[in-house]
Formats: C-alpha cells, sequence, structure tokens
C-alpha cells in the first residue's frame, strides 16, 4: 500500500525524532547514565600553600590513570576535573559549586586544608555530593554531615602522638606555642596538643601567635625565650615553619621545634635551611618505611614525576584508592549509594595502612613521627591509633 506523507506529518515525525534524541542526550547526562564517572577535584595549585595541591592531584590522577588503563569501574571510565581555589577559603566554596552545579560531578576529592574543607564541606552536604578529605585534619570537618568523609588521622589523634612524643621520647617538661590564630587547623592541633601534654604533667608555660604570610616572627620567638621552654610546637604549615624555626635559631633559642603534618613539603628545608635539622613532626607516612605497598608507591611516584612524594602525596593516592573500592562495592552509581559504600569501608589495605571509615566518617589509621637531619626527612616511629 502507497504511503503518502503530508508536509504536516512530515513536520511531527521530525519533531518526534528530535524529542527521542534530546530525552536520549539527557537520559546519558544524568546521574548514573552516563558512559563516565566524573570525580571533581579542589585544591591549592597555586598560592602559598601550593605543593600540598599540586602533590595530592599528582597522585590522584596516577590512580585515575591506573583504572582507566585497567578497564574503569564496572565498564565505567573516571573522569578527573580540577580546580584551582588557589588556597583561599572563599574560592574553594566557588570550585566545589562550580564543580557540582555546572560540571555535575558524581563524587569530590578535597581539600587538604581544614579551613577549605570547613568552607567548602557545608556545599557538598547541601546537595549530596559524597566528599573524600584527603587530609584534613580537624574534627570539625566531618561534623558537617553524613556526606562528607576524610580518610587522614585527626588533630585529637595527632595532637596526643605529638604531645606522648614530646614527653616520653625528648623528656620535655614544658613547651611554648605558637599558633596561627586564622588557622583551624593550627587552633584545633594545638588545643589537642596542650590537653595531652598537660595530662602527662608537661606544662604549656607560654602562648603567641601569627597570621598567615608574616615573615617577620622575631618578636614572640624573643618572648618564647626568656621563658626557656624545652620544646616549642608549631602548629601551622611550612610556609612559615621554615622561616620561624630559621629566626629562632638566629635569635639563639635552644628549645626542640615540633610540628604536624602541616610541615610536609620540600619547601621546609628549602625555605629553613639547617636550622630545620633535629626537628621532629607528625606525619600519614615515611618515604623510608620498607612496607612494600610504601615502596611501590614511592617508586611510580618517582618514575612519574621525579620527585620523592611528601604526605600529602600519598593521603591523595590513599582518598582515590578509598573511592575506587567504593565504587566497585557500590549498587549503582547513584550518589546515596557511592555515600553508602564509602560509609562502609572497612580494613581497606592502603599505602598508609589499614583503613576503616567509623561511624562519624572519620578513619582509624597510625600516625609517624618524622626528624629532619641533614636536609632529609628519617623515620622514627609509628603511632598505632
Amino acid at each position: 500500500m502507497k504511503t503518502t506523507f503530508s508536509l504536516k506529518n512530515i513536520t511531527l515525525i521530525l519533531t518526534g525524532l528530535a524529542m527521542s534524541l534530546t530525552f536520549t542526550s539527557c537520559k546519558k547526562r544524568g546521574e548514573g547514565e552516563t558512559q563516565v564517572v566524573r570525580i571533581g577535584e579542589y585544591g591549592s595549585m597555586t598560592g602559598s600553600e601550593a605543593t600540598f595541591g599540586i602533590s595530592t592531584h599528582h597522585a590522584i590522577q596516577m590512580v585515575i590513570d591506573e583504572v582507566n588503563a585497567a578497564g574503569g569501574v564496572k565498564g565505567k571510565k573516571l573522569e578527573l576535573i580540577s580546580v584551582d581555589d588557589s588556597g583561599k577559603p572563599e574560592e574553594a566554596v566557588t570550585a566545589v559549586t562550580k564543580l557540582i552545579t555546572q560540571d555535575k560531578v558524581d563524587v569530590l576529592l578535597g581539600e587538604v586544608a581544614s579551613s577549605r574543607s570547613l568552607a567548602a564541606a557545608p556545599i557538598a552536604q547541601r546537595y549530596q555530593i559524597p566528599m573524600i578529605s584527603p587530609s584534613s585534619t580537624n574534627p570539625k570537618v566531618t561534623e558537617i554531615g553524613d556526606y562528607i568523609f576524610r580518610v587522614c588521622f585527626t588533630d585529637p589523634f595527632q595532637g596526643k602522638v605529638v604531645a606522648k612524643f614530646a614527653h616520653d621520647d625528648l623528656k620535655a617538661k614544658t613547651a611554648a606555642l605558637l599558633i596561627d590564630k586564622k588557622s583551624d587547623y593550627s587552633v584545633g592541633l594545638a588545643d589537642f596538643f596542650k590537653q595531652t601534654f598537660t595530662e602527662l604533667g608537661g606544662q604549656v608555660i607560654t602562648e603567641e601567635n601569627y597570621i598567615a604570610g608574616d615573615i617577620d616572627f622575631k618578636g614572640q620567638l624573643t618572648s618564647i625565650k626568656t621563658k626557656n621552654p624545652d620544646i616549642v610546637v608549631v602548629p601551622g604549615y611550612y610556609t612559615e615553619v621554615g622561616l620561624i624555626v630559621k629566626q629562632a635559631k638566629d635569635l639563639g633559642l635552644k628549645a626542640i621545634f615540633m610540628g604536624g603534618d602541616g610541615w610536609d613539603s620540600p619547601k621546609l628545608v628549602e625555605i629553613g635551611g639547617a636550622a630545620m635539622d633535629g626537628t621532629y613532626f607528625a606525619n600519614h607516612y615515611s618515604a623510608e618505611d620498607k612496607d612494600p605497598k610504601v615502596q611501590d608507591f614511592v617508586k611510580k611516584y618517582r618514575d612519574r614525576y621525579h620527585e620523592t612524594p611528601d604526605g600529602l602525596a600519598v593521603m591523595g593516592y590513599d582518598a582515590a584508592l578509598v573511592l575506587v573500592d567504593a565504587l566497585k562495592r557500590s549498587v549503582d552509581f547513584s550518589h546515596k549509594a557511592i555515600r553508602d559504600a564509602i560509609a562502609s569501608t572497612r580494613s581497606f589495605p592502603a599505602v598508609t595502612g589499614m583503613i576503616t571509615i567509623d561511624d562519624h566518617r572519620n578513619a582509624s589509621k597510625p600516625a609517624v613521627m618524622l626528624k629532619i637531619e641533614s636536609a632529609k626527612l628519617h623515620f622514627v616511629k609509628r603511632v598505632e591509633p
């Protein structure tokens, strides 16, 4: 039978076909329907703490490339979308908002610094996008909501590790604190150190403050010198720590300087020079660790980037590994399913040790104490939670 088409019929057919194609396209872009899993990363790729963001990004990219080379996850490739927040909390908010509303990411990795995670996590929680911080240690970060996780230890644990090492290993009786008063990380870590050190019988005899970006610390250090403490704890970031220790040595301050994971950067010794010898800090891992997982990671990172990975790099790697493991176990790629899979992580064999996510979305895992000698970081001891 001959079929004839009027202009009206042809128009209706073409319109229907266009609608069908549009629907199919929209369906592919919908949550769980894309051919890729979009992973949003935000971090300090530029700014005063750029080594944090860059080394973390390098390690995350390693995992993404390794997984995609092996065929992806359940037939889907991983797409990493990275945004620089310049090390500023307000830019972290902008970055996460963009990643969620414009790039339509399924999950977030970031931030390194607690202040920036605290600024951006409420956005992720509001949109119910799972977020894993590689190394934000302030306990308030995961308290923001049930979609916010971390794979690093927390400041209460890190503060306890530094305090116990000062008291038990260095036999310190008195301590001074030099705190970045505008940093959630610095203030929190100082409080937890002070609590444990005091409980152990030590005494914090003086506290001084500074603000990130300062370059002259002679006034605070001169005041500390008059108190003659056994140790000076600086729970800050490498950008200021190197200058602080160098100026302290120039002033003849004899106390041993100590800190936390915010010290970890190749730039620390570049800034502080020989003055950094004999200082100690808590960290997530040691490149000297003979564990095969550690040495395999160090070799792959060195081969690719031609430098030894710092603690921020290894935490970026572990964060991405935990995410991939969760994606493999997730019932589907909906945001809630991914969230539930991350929350159910138990005894995952990461580079920095077994990671278990607890009911508060924090990781139970060990820390290490490192000593700087001759411009190199040396493993001293591992401390289990």
